[in-house]
């Protein structure tokens, strides 16, 4: 099975990235990414949102670093293929947890 080739991600200036942060709210800058946490039931409706976001996250060519700490998972998203870079692909992803997040409440 072959995979579609997709557009390479474009870096986003410091601008493109706060004006993104105003649609998203709770997402925060932090050096070369932006981050946001978010709380859950317990460990295993945690690890149950991470698996539910996979196959997505495959689709496209994403693996945002994600941090579990048992109810709370902090996702930060850059690009270390164009040198750690926020992108538009970064902010795909982004809106796209925010969607699967707001589906469980």
């Amino acid at each position: 099975m072959r995979h579609k080739v997709m557009d390479k991600p474009q870096p986003l200036n410091d601008e493109e990235i706060e004006t993104v942060l105003q649609r998203l709210p709770g997402w925060t800058q932090d050096g070369t990414k932006i981050t946001k946490e978010f709380e859950f039931k317990d460990f295993v409706e945690s690890l149950g949102f991470i698996n539910r976001l996979v196959p997505f996250f495959e689709l496209k060519d994403h693996h945002p670093d994600v941090h579990i700490f048992y109810n709370r998972i902090k996702f930060e998203l850059s690009r270390y293929d164009i040198g750690g870079k926020v992108t538009d692909r970064d902010v795909e992803v982004a809106k796209k947890i925010e969607h699967e997040y707001a589906a469980l409440k």
